[in-house]
């Protein structure tokens, strides 16, 4: 019995070390998720995030691509062996040209398991958006306190949603940030009630959109819209946005209903920016051919 008990324990072992083994991934063998489905971008092989976090992920991924034209891959890996997380995100990004042509505004944030480190690598024209001092900040701050804890989808969440924050205006800079605006809500909540709190959060959404993701000005301006398609209930926009201060352009995209072809139907909402949301069947994705630029940060846990 005692022998038998030995070799199923050793049988489990060197199984467990072969399955381990095969964990070690590269550039080559990672899949490559938004070729298969364009609304995907976490790299998830091992099941290290949950399905709710990776969904959760490319959700705010797809939306600002949609927005900015900003490409990113996420991937959370059990191990990439001997290799440094700086090499393995600057192989992948330009590997695999994430970002747009010419643009370089490809990001890769990369979680390895074994070697306890989180590492954003960011393209040129990130740089400027998405500097290596808020990239180390958003580490430390936002996710190292889950991930010492091995808080996978914690972690990853809440710096991802800080990143697209900051990619897409929609997130005040952390050095501008006052506590006017909790004194405003406490405010409004004491003397217009709840009425009051839902004209100062429309207020505040309208406001963000008119944040240069370049300067940081509240000084965005529409000046050009151009038709892109239109289907029997739809039409969908490119916008064009010049900042007034530093000249930076912003496009994006917005869905608007097309009342003529309502016909009986009811009203139907359409999310503006995320051109078909995530239901039915999904086509695959392709990179730009962006390049990296060595910027960005990592940070061990």
């Amino acid at each position: 019995m005692k022998i038998r008990t030995f070799i199923i324990w050793i049988v489990g072992l060197f199984c467990t070390l072969n399955i381990f083994a095969q964990r070690v991934f590269t550039p080559d063998n990672l899949p490559k998720v938004h070729l298969q489905d364009r609304t995907k971008y976490v790299c998830n092989p091992s099941g290290i995030l949950s399905q709710a976090a990776t969904d959760s992920i490319d959700a705010m991924l797809y939306r600002l691509e949609e927005q900015t034209g900003i490409e990113t891959v996420v991937a959370a890996l059990p191990s990439i062996g001997e290799v440094e997380a700086f090499d393995f995100c600057h192989e992948l990004l330009n590997s695999w040209g994430v970002g747009k042509k010419g643009k370089d505004n490809g990001l890769v944030v990369l979680l390895v398991v074994d070697q306890r480190i989180i590492h954003f690598y960011t393209g040129y024209g990130l740089e400027g958006e998405l500097p290596d001092a808020i990239c180390k900040r958003i580490q430390i701050k936002d996710m190292l306190p889950y991930l010492e804890n091995n808080q996978w989808d914690e972690g990853m969440l809440a710096g991802m949603t800080k990143v697209v924050g900051r990619l897409d205006g929609s997130m005040e800079k952390e050095e501008e940030q006052t506590g006017g605006g909790f004194g405003l809500l406490m405010f409004l909540a004491l003397t217009l009630g709840f009425p009051g709190i839902l004209m100062f959060f429309a207020w505040l959404s309208a406001r963000n959109q008119r944040k240069c993701p370049n300067c940081g000005k509240y000084m965005l301006e529409q000046d050009s819209s151009k038709l892109l398609y239109r289907s029997q209930a739809t039409n969908t926009y490119e916008i064009t946005y010049i900042c007034s201060n530093c000249g930076h352009q912003v496009k994006r995209k917005r869905t608007t209903y097309n009342s003529t072809s309502q016909g009986g139907n009811g009203p139907v909402i359409i999310s503006g920016g995320n051109m078909g949301g995530f239901g039915g069947s999904n086509m695959g994705g392709s990179f730009g051919g962006g390049m990296g630029g060595g910027g960005g940060a990592g940070s061990r846990f």
